[in-house]
């Protein structure tokens, strides 16, 4: 007797990095995957809620491949779909913040395969809270900006000097190899001593923060040997983490001195 198959796609967002932040709504959409494609930032515990039948597919970044690693991916998407049932696309983040999310789906849908989006918590916010940083607070900061450090030409965004001349808390992501720029554009908005944290791999166990301001960050950055993927967080709000408090109370008694 011939296996009627249902193609189904779901786009779940893994969350920041701990696999306890992951929704419940997305470990369900896992329980009854046959075909998880997940990509570089995920916990591979997060696998295991997956049946053990579920075919698992990595589909990060491939060193060699001439094709764009997204076209495959939504073409992979589509060919599983057909072939086993419900595929989970698994990513980091929120895959509707820099994910290319939005993408996928209106790929998959083009060939009349229902979709379904599970949202996941985004780093923009979660990786500076898990550090104590809040990215408002009354009477510091009224708004905040989430900002792409790369953009599709490969350049640094060019809303982040709009951003600089607010009073608004800017997260960067996909930012560090960005940093020289950041910190030039923050310069030529008059902003040396606005402090700034970059938090490398967020939320995990491997979670590194280096912290400063505008006009030593990169100094520290390159002490530290900070490396993707991090986040980049401008703003007063940083001086607000109670984790960070020495590095802005020794700056204020060198001021004093």
């Amino acid at each position: 007797m011939r296996t009627i198959i249902y193609p189904k796609v779901t786009l779940v967002g893994a969350g920041p990095g701990d696999p306890e932040l992951m929704t419940l709504k997305g470990i369900l959409a896992l329980n009854t995957a046959d075909v998880v494609l997940y990509d570089a930032l995920i916990d591979p515990v997060l696998l295991k809620h997956a049946p053990k039948s579920a075919i698992k597919i990595f589909v990060g970044k491939r060193v060699g491949k001439h094709s764009k690693p997204q076209e495959d991916t939504n073409q992979l998407c589509v060919e599983m779909a057909k072939k086993h049932g419900h595929v989970v696309r698994l990513k980091g983040g929120d895959p509707f913040v820099f994910g290319r999310g939005g993408e996928e789906i209106e790929y998959v849908e083009a060939f009349g395969i229902p979709t379904t989006v599970v949202p996941g918590i985004t780093s923009a916010i979660a990786v500076p809270a898990n550090a104590g940083i809040p990215v408002t607070k009354r009477g510091i900061s009224e708004s905040f900006w989430v900002v792409t450090g790369t953009t599709t030409a490969g350049e640094l965004s060019r809303d982040l000097a709009l951003a600089a001349q607010s009073t608004a808390t800017v997260v960067i992501l996909m930012g560090t190899k960005k940093l020289a720029e950041i910190a030039e554009t923050y310069r030529k908005a008059g902003k040396s001593h606005l402090p700034v944290a970059i938090i490398q791999s967020g939320t995990t166990r491997e979670e590194k923060i280096t912290a400063g301001f505008i006009h030593d960050i990169e100094q520290k950055a390159l002490e530290n040997q900070v490396e993707a993927p991090a986040v980049i967080i401008v703003g007063e709000v940083v001086r607000e983490s109670m984790q960070l408090a020495e590095v802005y109370r020794e700056f204020v008694k060198m001021e004093i001195r």
